[in-house]
């Protein structure tokens, strides 16, 4: 099963997207280049982001550390934050990050990821 799949709990062996609202910061390496997104699926879009299929900022600038994430009821409510937090200064973003995830740990591993390659 790829990234942001999951087993029907129903025991019927059916396969469904996981899809839950999502604002995400990504880094390139501990203080790093930080990219600010949104997405309803986390763990595909943070593949996304590690194979560099996403053309554009994050690929072209390397970031594919997942940092920090935050989940929200609804997308309207996601992409508010988003805007908000591209909003602030690089310092606070960095706190927010490092609130949570003082050693910039990619936390993709815990939504089912392999580690980074070094």
């Amino acid at each position: 099963m790829g990234p942001g799949v999951r087993r029907d709990d129903e025991g019927g062996g059916n396969i469904r997207e996981t899809f839950q609202p999502c604002v995400y910061i990504m880094a390139s390496r501990r203080h790093g280049t930080l990219y600010i997104g949104v997405t309803s699926n986390l763990p595909q879009r943070a593949f996304q982001h590690r194979e560099g299929l996403i053309p554009g900022f994050s690929r072209d600038y390397g970031v594919t550390r997942l940092v920090w994430h935050e989940a929200h009821a609804t997308m309207e409510a996601a992409i508010l934050r988003e805007k908000r937090l591209k909003e602030w200064r690089r310092e606070w973003k960095i706190d927010l990050i490092e609130q949570r995830n003082p050693n910039w740990l990619d936390m993709a591993i815990g939504l089912g990821l392999p580690r980074l390659a070094s």
